[in-house]
C-alpha cells in the first residue's frame, strides 16, 4: 500500500451530532476510493490553502481518510504540525446532502480539511444550508473530533492501524472538558429544551458574526452570497481577538448548570457582571467596556425602512384634491356682486297699447361681498444638538416636511369645515376671511336635510324595516336629497362629493330585498348621485353645527365644484418659509406662513347634506 503522511476518520456513523442529527451508514458511500484535496480549515479561495490530498475509504463504522501532504512550504509547514501534535483533528466539507427525519443519508465529499483540536468530544455539524424537511438538499461543515493518526515513513505497520478489524484501536479516551470529568456535549445534555435552544442559537450567532476574512471575500464574489461557516466555534487553537475563548465559554455553560443559577441568560448576565461587560441579553448581547475583546452574541435590532420615521397622520388624500382644484387667484382681496332677479314680477317685459304710456320695469338688489386676506402661519424651533446629532436623514428636512402639511391640511379644513376653534382663540382662522362652504351665506350654499322618514315611506310605507335593511334605505334617502338639492344647483361644471368614510360604506353595503348589493363600485354610486368623483375625509367624522334658530345639524356630505371656490394670494402672500439661528438659545427656528382668502365666488354653487339632531331630554 501507498504510504501515507497520516490518517483519520472524516466521519463517523451512528454517532448523533451536537444539533440532533445523525449521520447513517454508507451516507457518503459515493465517495468510496476517490482522491478529494487536502486543505486548510475549509478555506477554499486560493491555491495555497491547499496541503495535499486525501483517500477516502468507506468503512463500516464511517469514512476514513488516507492524507498525503504536498511537497510544497504549505505541505511541509502542514506536516510538522500534525507530527508535533498541534494540529490533531479532521473535518469535511459535504453537499449534495439529503436528510430524513433528522438523518443525513447521502451526500458527497468535496474536501478534508485539517483543523485544530477542537473541545467538543463528539460529531458536530456546522449546518449552513442544510435544511430540516425531507429530501432536503444542502451542505454542511462536518467535524467528528476524532484524532489522527501519523505514519512514519521505515514503518510498514502504521498502513494497517486503522483497518476496519481493528477499528477500536483509532478510539482514544475523550478529553475531559471539566473539572468533574463532563464534557461539553454532556453539560449540553443536562440542558432543558428552552436552554439547549438558547445554547444552539447563541453558538451559531457567534459563528455568524465572525469567521475567516479570506472566506468573506470569498463569499460575497459568489452568485447569491454563500454563509458557510469555515471554522469550528470549539477550535481552542484558533483565537481572534474579538471572539468569546473556550474558557469563557465553559464558564458560561458551567454557571448555567448549576442549582443556584438554572438559566443559560442569567448566567450570561452574571458572567458580564464579573468581567467588567455590559450585557442585555435581548437586544445588544456583550459589549466591551475594560481589556476583553467580546463579539456581540445577539444581533442588534434594525429599522425595518431606514432613514427618516414613518408619519402617523389623519386622512390626507382629500387634502391634495381640495388644494388641487380650488381656483387661485393672484388677488388676496376678493368681491363678488349679484343681483337675484328670478322672482321680480316687476322685471318682466310688458306688452304695449296704443295711446298708453310705457312704464318702467321694477328696482332690484344687488348683493355684493368682499372677503379680506388672513396670514396664516405654522412655526417651529429645531435645537441645533438635534440638528448635529440626527445623521440617519436630513433631519430638517423632515420638519419642514411634517409643517407643510399641517399648513396644508389647516387651509383645506378651513375651506371646507371651518377652523374649529372658539371664537376668542387668539390662533383662529377668521370665517370672514377664509368663508367655509359648510356654513357659508345659504345664498352660496344650499343647505339641505337628509329625510330618512319620507324615504322609508316612499320604499314600502310604514313596514319597511320589514323588506329593506337600515344601509339601503339611508343609501336611498341620500340619493334622493342630493339629486332633489341639484335641481337648484347653479355651480359650474359637475360637483364632486365629500363624505366620511362610513357613510360611503353605507351605500356601498347596500342590499336589496333578495340581498344583492345596490351599487358595486364607487364609479357605479358617483353616478347614482350624478357627480364627478366621491372623496372620503375621514375629518368629516362627527361634525355638527348650531343654526340661527339654536338647531343642531350634523354634517353627512358636501357636494362642490371647488373651481368655484377661489383661494386668492398678491405676490408675497403665497406660502414663503422662513428660517432664522437664534444665537441665545441655541435654536434654528422655522416659519412657514402664507397670507390669502377664500370664500366662493358662485352663488348656490354648494350643497351641504346636514342630518338634524335630536336633542336629548
Amino acid at each position: 500500500m501507498k504510504k501515507f503522511d497520516f490518517s483519520g476518520w472524516a466521519t463517523r456513523n451512528n454517532l448523533k451530532c451536537s444539533d440532533g442529527r445523525t449521520i447513517l451508514k454508507d451516507a457518503f458511500k459515493d465517495n468510496d476510493g476517490q482522491t478529494v484535496p487536502l486543505v486548510w480549515n475549509h478555506q477554499h479561495d486560493g491555491p495555497f490553502n491547499v496541503l495535499g490530498h486525501a483517500l477516502l475509504e468507506n468503512r463500516a463504522d464511517g469514512v476514513y481518510a488516507y492524507c498525503t501532504f504536498n511537497d510544497t512550504e504549505q505541505g511541509r509547514n502542514a506536516k510538522l504540525l500534525v507530527e508535533h501534535g498541534d494540529v490533531s483533528a479532521l473535518s469535511i466539507f459535504a453537499n449534495r446532502l439529503k436528510e430524513r427525519a433528522s438523518n443525513v443519508l447521502h451526500g458527497a465529499i468535496r474536501e478534508v480539511s485539517l483543523v485544530l483540536a477542537g473541545a467538543n468530544p463528539g460529531a458536530f455539524i456546522d449546518s449552513v444550508v442544510l435544511s430540516h424537511g425531507d429530501d432536503a438538499d444542502g451542505e454542511a461543515i462536518i467535524y467528528t473530533g476524532k484524532p489522527i493518526s501519523l505514519y512514519h515513513s521505515d514503518d510498514k505497520k502504521d498502513e494497517e492501524k486503522d483497518s476496519p478489524d481493528d477499528k477500536d484501536k483509532d478510539k482514544e479516551p475523550e478529553k475531559k472538558d471539566d473539572e468533574d470529568g463532563e464534557t461539553i456535549s454532556d453539560v449540553v445534555d443536562t440542558f432543558n429544551e428552552k436552554q439547549k435552544n438558547v445554547f444552539y442559537a447563541v453558538i451559531g450567532e457567534i459563528m455568524a458574526q465572525k469567521g475567516n476574512p479570506d472566506d468573506k471575500k470569498k463569499e460575497e464574489k459568489e452568485k447569491g452570497g454563500n454563509d458557510t461557516m469555515k471554522h469550528n466555534v470549539f477550535d481552542g487553537g484558533q483565537t481572534n481577538t474579538d471572539t468569546l475563548s473556550h474558557a469563557d465559554q465553559e464558564a458560561i455553560i458551567s454557571l448555567a448548570k448549576s442549582n443556584q443559577v438554572g438559566s443559560f441568560q442569567t448566567a450570561l448576565q452574571i458572567y458580564a457582571d464579573e468581567n467588567n461587560l455590559q450585557h442585555d441579553a435581548t437586544s445588544g448581547g456583550f459589549v466591551q467596556t475594560g481589556d476583553g475583546n467580546v463579539t456581540l452574541l445577539f444581533p442588534e435590532y434594525k429599522d425595518v425602512r431606514p432613514g427618516a420615521p414613518e408619519l402617523i397622520t389623519n386622512d390626507q388624500g382629500w387634502i391634495s384634491i381640495v388644494m388641487s382644484k380650488v381656483h387661485k387667484s393672484p388677488i388676496s382681496r376678493i368681491r363678488t356682486g349679484q343681483v337675484d332677479i328670478r322672482k321680480i314680477d316687476s322685471l318682466r317685459a310688458r306688452g304695449y297699447e296704443k295711446g298708453k304710456q310705457k312704464k318702467q320695469v321694477g328696482n332690484f338688489k344687488l348683493v355684493r361681498r368682499t372677503t379680506d386676506p388672513q396670514t396664516v402661519y405654522v412655526k417651529n424651533a429645531l435645537h441645533r444638538d438635534d440638528i448635529v446629532d440626527i445623521t440617519d436623514f436630513d433631519y430638517v428636512q423632515y420638519l419642514y416636511g411634517i409643517d407643510k402639511m399641517m399648513l396644508n391640511e389647516e387651509l383645506a379644513t378651513a375651506i371646507m369645515l371651518g377652523d374649529g376653534r372658539e371664537d376668542g382663540d387668539e390662533g383662529k382662522i377668521s370665517p370672514d376671511h377664509i368663508r367655509p362652504i359648510w356654513t357659508d351665506d345659504d345664498l352660496y350654499t344650499l343647505h339641505v336635510d337628509l329625510d330618512v322618514e319620507a324615504a322609508k315611506k316612499e320604499l314600502q310605507g310604514t313596514n319597511t324595516g320589514a323588506n329593506f335593511g337600515i344601509n339601503y334605505i339611508l343609501a336611498e334617502a341620500l340619493i334622493n336629497t342630493v339629486l332633489y338639492a341639484r335641481e337648484n344647483y347653479k355651480g359650474t361644471g359637475t360637483p364632486d362629493f365629500f363624505c366620511t368614510p362610513h357613510m360611503l360604506n353605507v351605500m356601498l353595503l347596500a342590499r336589496d330585498i333578495n340581498g344583492r348589493r345596490i351599487y358595486s363600485s364607487k364609479a357605479e354610486l358617483a353616478s347614482a348621485l350624478n357627480v364627478g368623483e366621491i372623496v372620503t375625509a375621514e375629518q368629516f367624522e362627527g361634525k355638527t353645527r348650531t343654526t340661527s334658530d339654536n338647531k343642531t345639524k350634523k354634517l353627512l356630505g358636501i357636494i362642490a365644484n371647488l373651481a368655484d371656490y377661489s383661494l386668492g394670494a398678491t405676490k408675497g402672500g403665497e406660502v414663503t418659509h422662513f428660517t432664522q439661528f437664534d444665537i441665545d438659545f441655541n435654536q434654528e427656528k422655522s416659519l412657514l406662513e402664507t397670507r390669502c382668502s377664500g370664500a366662493l365666488t358662485r352663488v348656490y354653487s354648494a350643497i351641504a347634506i346636514e342630518e338634524p339632531v335630536e336633542e336629548q331630554g
